[in-house]
């Protein structure tokens, strides 16, 4: 007699947030009904996607084994950002405006203003941008970048609980997407995401950042948060409905078993880490190394049809 297997039913599925122009490249992340590649449990219409990152200066702390795919293009974003089209396969890219941040420079909007335009016009895909991490300003920038993309339909990011305001006014004015971040904690980022919907916000336009850490550093935890937040968004709770975004590059790559061990070790590194936030609910990961980036959507692609063939 066949054993009917016990599946978990879903309240509501997570929300799909669409990223790009209609009339030119569009990514959509979100929709699921069940957790991860569960398919027999529920729905993933949208499979999770891979981002390569950009800076607007050129990274010259990164370590040589993250620099050598890019070579010279480091010095420029927009060759940057079409190398990572032509040679590495990207459909959506995020451009992070460290450059803006004080120790990095101060640049103006009027210098990221243009490149981003470029960047757009070169390669035709969708974007994230996130500031350089200064609040003071990631807020007079921001804002400007936003009005100058009216209509692109970026994912701008992040607003925190206590830095949401400007971020969020800016993202509803132009039709931008936005990033809630909040330091692994469930109940902020239930917080955050009600504090921008209060201002009139689309829920259906916000995806979380439970902000993670690099394999090795306490990812379990970051992985139960997730989880947790997953699992309440399956019971009804339209405030943790929201698709996961995690910067797993950044992270990695500033760890010294990705740093100092040479490239096969560091690539490595990467993919362990966003495969287990992959299985933890991620929607969108930010990833650094070409290499690495390319395997992870290997397995996002098997997954996706069952696992490897027998």
């Amino acid at each position: 007699m066949p054993i009917e297997l016990i599946k978990e039913k879903c309240a509501g599925p997570i929300n799909t947030v669409e990223i790009g122009r209609a009339n030119k490249r569009v990514v959509r992340i979100g929709g699921e009904s069940a957790m991860p590649f569960l398919l027999d449990e529920g729905l993933m219409p949208n499979a999770p996607v891979v981002a390569l990152e950009i800076l607007d200066c050129e990274p010259v702390e990164w370590p040589e084994a993250l620099k050598v795919p890019f070579g010279s293009a480091l010095k420029d974003p927009v060759r940057w950002a079409v190398k990572c089209v032509k040679d590495f396969g990207a459909e959506i890219l995020c451009v992070r405006l460290q450059g803006t941040h004080p120790d990095w420079g101060s640049r103006s909007a009027d210098r990221v203003i243009p490149m981003l335009k470029s960047i757009i016009e070169e390669t035709g895909l969708p974007l994230i941008i996130v500031g350089g991490g200064d609040d003071d300003r990631d807020n007079d920038i921001l804002p400007k970048v936003s009005q100058a993309l009216k209509g692109e339909n970026c994912l701008l990011g992040t607003a925190t609980q206590n830095n949401y305001k400007t971020l969020t006014a800016t993202a509803l004015a132009d039709g931008h997407s936005i990033i809630a971040e909040s330091p692994i904690d469930i109940n902020i980022a239930k917080q955050t995401n009600i504090l921008i919907s209060d201002m009139g916000f689309n829920p259906q336009r916000i995806v979380m950042h439970p902000t993670t850490t690099s394999l090795g550093y306490g990812m379990e935890y970051v992985y139960s948060i997730m989880e947790r937040g997953r699992l309440a968004a399956f019971i009804g709770d339209k405030m943790l409905a929201m698709p996961f975004v995690l910067f797993v590059g950044s992270e990695v790559w500033n760890v010294k078993e990705a740093r100092d061990a040479g490239r096969t070790q560091g690539i490595n590194w990467e993919i362990a880490t966003a495969v287990s936030m992959l299985l933890a609910g991620a929607d969108l990961l930010v990833m650094r190394h070409p290499a690495a980036a390319k395997a992870v959507s290997r397995y996002i692609g098997l997954a996706m049809n069952g696992g490897p063939k027998k």
